[in-house]
């Protein structure tokens, strides 16, 4: 068996600093350029010198043996891809500014790409004539490119990164059923050979698409993610993906809703302090504009609103706080007085814990004024009721095995693995 050449110190490439880089955030970035396994190209762009390409190819490596172990094909698909795909299946303006997009000298519209669902798609349809064809899984390692707002903490969030992207195309939903497990499977192999510490999350498929998506997440103090897990259970999720029920309940008996003075209480804090209640009791009101439309996003006083949450579901629509400017354009809107009750033009998106029953203290709409006895779907209607509170120690743990609590949320590194299922007809 042939020896591995030997690469000589004194002629390696391998240029080490003293001091971390000026911009360095998270750890790893450091000891990355210090090391002189990486160096900074530009923002979010970086190259890989002798050392760090050596690791890089152990890890592709790994992740190319356990994907040839469950009888994935590798393939190499372009990464300058034309419009035409992406706009039949909405993704050119679904992805939004993250999408690197340009022209050839023609004016032919073509984009980077992020993923690469619909060229596999094309080329699995052009090459499968027959259902003898499949099942077949398809995988590929190769740059992907987003342009992120702010490329941050080394290599973990770039705008060009190399990603391993697979794909199964099968007869029937029992046949998509095995091919995730047997990706998952591979998955969970690749990072105990990896040795990272990792947790296999519910979460949504977002931009992908798709009837079910894990994320494989690895615990990092500079992450980006968020999730809970069950101490009782293996079950854990990204907080974006945790849905409370919606459980209305009876409010015969609840008086009729009555305004009460409550001067110079614009926040739920000093509310619950004049009025001696508890701020569970009372109902925060957060206004943001989605595409420049006014909605009103209700939730327990006691609560968090999560923006993630919040974005997420309206994407790819662009979701901002209101500022001065509106509350002059509608006076209606009084800031820190609030209610869902007779507002005008505006969405009203409510928390599944406000459900249709539940009685709340919340802002009347008049400067120094609540209202009392807010009874959900008799005073106000929600347009819609989704999950958008920030996760707590505590809260129930839909999808666990069994009745149980999250333990506290915790964040997560910002690179992860999804496996996400389409039935392809």
């Amino acid at each position: 068996m042939a020896k591995a050449p030997v690469q000589r110190m004194s002629q390696l490439m391998a240029k080490t600093l003293r001091d971390d880089p000026a911009d360095a955030e998270v750890l790893s970035h450091k000891l990355l350029v210090r090391a002189g396994y990486v160096r900074r190209t530009a923002a979010g762009l970086w190259s890989w010198l002798p050392l760090g390409k050596k690791v890089l190819a152990n890890v592709e490596r790994v992740v190319r043996e356990e994907m040839d172990a469950i009888g994935a094909q590798e393939v190499l698909l372009p990464a300058l891809l034309p419009r035409e795909p992406y706009d039949a299946t909405g993704r050119w303006d679904e992805y939004g500014p993250e999408l690197f997009r340009l022209q050839d000298r023609k004016g032919g519209d073509y984009l980077l790409g992020p993923t690469h669902e619909e060229i596999f798609t094309l080329m699995v349809k052009d090459q499968a004539s027959s259902y003898k064809d499949l099942p077949v899984i398809l995988y590929q390692i190769q740059s992907k490119f987003r342009d992120e707002a702010r490329p941050r903490a080394g290599i973990l969030r770039g705008r060009e990164f190399l990603m391993k992207d697979s794909y199964s195309f099968d007869l029937e939903d029992e046949g998509l059923a095995k091919s995730y497990a047997l990706h998952r499977q591979a998955y969970q192999r690749i990072f105990e050979r990896l040795g990272l510490d990792y947790r296999v999350c519910a979460a949504t498929a977002g931009a992908m698409g798709g009837s079910k998506s894990e994320e494989f997440l690895a615990p990092a103090e500079a992450g980006e993610d968020t999730f809970a897990d069950c101490p009782h259970c293996d079950f854990a999720a990204n907080t974006e993906a945790v849905a409370y029920e919606l459980k209305p309940v009876d409010a015969t008996g609840v008086p009729a809703a009555e305004d009460i003075p409550t001067p110079d209480t614009p926040t739920i804090e000093s509310l619950a302090a004049q009025l001696g209640v508890e701020a569970s009791a009372t109902l925060k009101n957060l206004l943001v504009k989605v595409d420049g439309e006014i909605v009103a996003v209700g939730v327990p006083g006691d609560r968090e609103v999560d923006m993630d949450k919040v974005e997420a579901h309206f994407a790819p629509a662009v979701v901002e706080m209101v500022t001065e400017a509106d509350f002059i354009a509608r006076p209606d809107l009084v800031r820190g007085y609030v209610g869902p009750q007779g507002l005008d033009k505006v969405t009203y998106i409510a928390d599944p814990r406000v459900a249709p029953g539940t009685a709340w203290i919340t802002g009347a709409n008049k400067a120094g004024t609540h209202t009392k006895n807010v009874v959900a779907g008799r005073d106000f209607e929600a347009d819609e009721y989704v999950d958008v509170v920030v996760v707590r120690e505590g809260d129930p743990a839909p999808g666990a095995a069994r009745d149980c609590g999250w333990t506290a949320p915790s964040r997560s590194g910002t690179s992860s693995s999804s496996a996400a299922s389409t039935p392809t007809p």
